[in-house]
């Protein structure tokens, strides 16, 4: 089956989390789907690669999107710079390290960085809650950006410490309101296709090509919106700069009108002489 591809549109996904958590690995084994031969070094700045994805697969709808996938370094000494990256994203890959604890709490941080930047179109200026937990009556207090979490290294997580871990997990993927995905970014079977955590990852990317979709018509909207008012703007210039003119003539006319002498008038002032 030849599938439709669109290049038009430009999707754009950040991969974020603490330096060592798997980010690069992760990168390479969606947008490749094999494991990397060597082992990644840290990333410095940002590596960016190109992921096919087939939008609603399967069905008549379906077409395939090039995803800029945006493996964001987590250098200390790049955190002031960090931010050029964070312009008209679709979505966010949140990564953390199952046996790394800190790497799962510092996950809003990253989360918060991005959408505290001021975005084109306002479709990611919400802010994630600090709270730990969400009272069941309450909606995530994130909405707009699709958001997936990814935990590595689950090979080293021992049985007895692996129920904690999902669980931390859970309860943080709630209250961003995202799924979560476990696996061992050095075992492509954790994405086979079919599996559940394959069905998960392409809902993800279905949602970050719609994000971009919406973008795309916004600004599309909004550009069209502004050549209207300006058209408007200088037709309504133009109308009141013709009436100014008319207005002017009449007034000169009439003022003239008003002046001249009429030829009994002429005759009577010239021969008074």
């Amino acid at each position: 089956m030849v599938v439709n591809i669109d290049r038009d549109l430009k999707v754009k996904v950040l991969v974020l989390g603490d330096s060592g958590v798997g980010k690069s690995s992760f990168t390479h084994l969606i947008s490749y789907g094999q494991i990397t031969k060597n082992h990644p070094g840290y990333t410095i700045g940002c590596s960016t690669e190109i992921k096919l994805h087939d939008f609603k697969q399967g069905t008549l709808d379906e077409k395939a999107f090039c995803v800029e996938v945006w493996d964001i370094g987590a250098s200390k000494s790049h955190a002031g710079s960090r931010s050029i990256f964070y312009n008209n994203v679709n979505g966010v890959i949140l990564v953390h390290d199952l046996t790394n604890n800190k790497s799962l709490q510092n996950l809003k941080k990253w989360l918060n960085d991005v959408l505290n930047h001021e975005s084109s179109y306002g479709l990611n200026s919400v802010k994630v809650s600090t709270s730990t937990s969400t009272p069941a009556t309450e909606q995530p207090p994130y909405s707009g950006l699709p958001l997936i979490m990814i935990g590595t290294k689950l090979e080293l997580v021992n049985e007895v410490n692996r129920a904690s871990k999902m669980t931390a997990g859970r309860n943080l993927s709630t209250q961003l309101g995202c799924t979560e995905i476990l696996l061992d970014t050095s075992n492509p079977k954790y994405l086979v296709a079919g599996s559940g955590n394959s069905v998960k990852l392409s809902r993800f990317f279905d949602k970050t090509i719609e994000h971009a979709m919406l973008q795309r018509k916004v600004s599309m909207t909004t550009s069209s919106n502004m050549v209207t008012t300006s058209s408007l703007g200088h037709r309504n210039a133009t109308t009141l700069g013709v009436e100014g003119r008319k207005r002017v003539m009449t007034s000169a006319a009439s003022s003239s009108g008003s002046n001249k002498l009429s030829p009994v008038t002429s005759y009577k002032s010239a021969h008074l002489d």
